[in-house]
């Protein structure tokens, strides 16, 4: 079958550039990178418009530089020490110039670079700030969480190290804490648990920083919704997604009672998906559910029968 080319598909056709003007004939043809334009010198005919550039974005000022090809860097983050603006002297054996450096020169320049490395890691501020993110980063990709949580964390974490919350304490535990403050900020499903396991800390010593950074920094969490936990349980059972979203209207209809105010998020979710398994006859018991949420029997049977009063004609 053929198929017809609109005028306009030219523009983004990649074939290869004429050599010769179609207007004058002349082998005379220039780029214009900032119009995206192809012209002739000779006549001023325009041969193409809106030309895609094709150029490396990078630019090499000098022949190391253009072999690396190296471009602008990551962007500033608040997970990094010196949130990656700091200044870093280069390892070359020319200046900006292309200048060879002398013997001399070259030592000085080394001696230069040894000092920047060690008068980045003097401040004890920025030592500890070093080490708290190697945690931090380590622990997020064990939860999976992503960048945003990352940054929160970061952001938390350098408030308490202003207010000098860290004396007395480990640096892991409170890292640990401002990952988790991070997550209930962002409304992020990973308790307390998942948390202090990922980092491997006790979840008491977590639970105890946590309360620390709440009251001192005025932290303002939200209340977790126990229907972003109801998937994270399902797919640890193999509960099919038809009866997970039966669960999540359970939530809904509680929640419209008031039955499950106060409860914890885990908890309902798990007694909550319970309920749709019981409508939906598969054979799940309550000690999955309870593995899989991360709370006892108890808990799930208990929120089992607070929630069954919601069950209208609907489910």
């Amino acid at each position: 079958m053929m198929i017809k080319m609109t005028p306009n598909q030219h523009l983004f056709n990649l074939e290869e550039r004429p050599k010769y003007c179609p207007q004058c004939g002349r082998r005379s043809i220039l780029e214009d990178s900032l119009r995206g334009e192809l012209l002739c010198s000779n006549c001023g005919y325009i041969i193409r418009e809106s030309e895609i550039d094709t150029s490396p974005e990078w630019r090499g000022y000098t022949p190391e530089d253009r072999e690396v090809k190296a471009r602008v860097g990551m962007p500033p983050s608040l997970a990094i020490h010196d949130k990656g603006l700091a200044t870093k002297l280069g390892y070359g054996k020319e200046d900006a110039s292309g200048r060879r450096f002398t013997p001399q020169e070259r030592a000085r320049a080394r001696r230069m670079q040894m000092w920047d490395r060690r008068s980045q890691m003097q401040v004890p501020f920025y030592r500890s700030l070093e080490q708290a993110f190697f945690l931090l980063h380590g622990s997020a990709d064990k939860l999976g969480v992503g960048k945003n949580v990352v940054e929160e964390a970061a952001y938390i974490y350098r408030k308490a190290l202003k207010k000098r919350l860290v004396r007395g304490r480990t640096i892991s535990a409170l890292i640990t804490a401002s990952l988790y403050a991070a997550c209930r900020e962002t409304d992020t499903p990973r308790t307390l648990n998942d948390v202090a396991k990922a980092s491997g800390i006790e979840r008491k010593i977590v639970a105890k920083s946590y309360r620390l950074l709440h009251r001192e920094l005025d932290l303002k969490m939200p209340v977790t919704d126990s229907r972003k936990c109801v998937p994270r349980i399902a797919s640890k059972v193999g509960v099919p997604e038809k009866t997970a979203r039966k669960a999540m209207g359970i939530l809904d209809e509680a929640k419209i009672s008031g039955v499950s105010a106060g409860k914890d998020p885990m908890g309902k979710a798990g007694a909550s998906l319970y309920i749709a398994c019981l409508l939906d006859n598969i054979g799940v018991t309550q000690k999955e559910i309870a593995d899989a949420a991360g709370v006892t029997e108890v808990t799930i049977r208990n929120l089992y029968k607070a929630l069954k009063s919601t069950i209208n004609s609907s489910f």
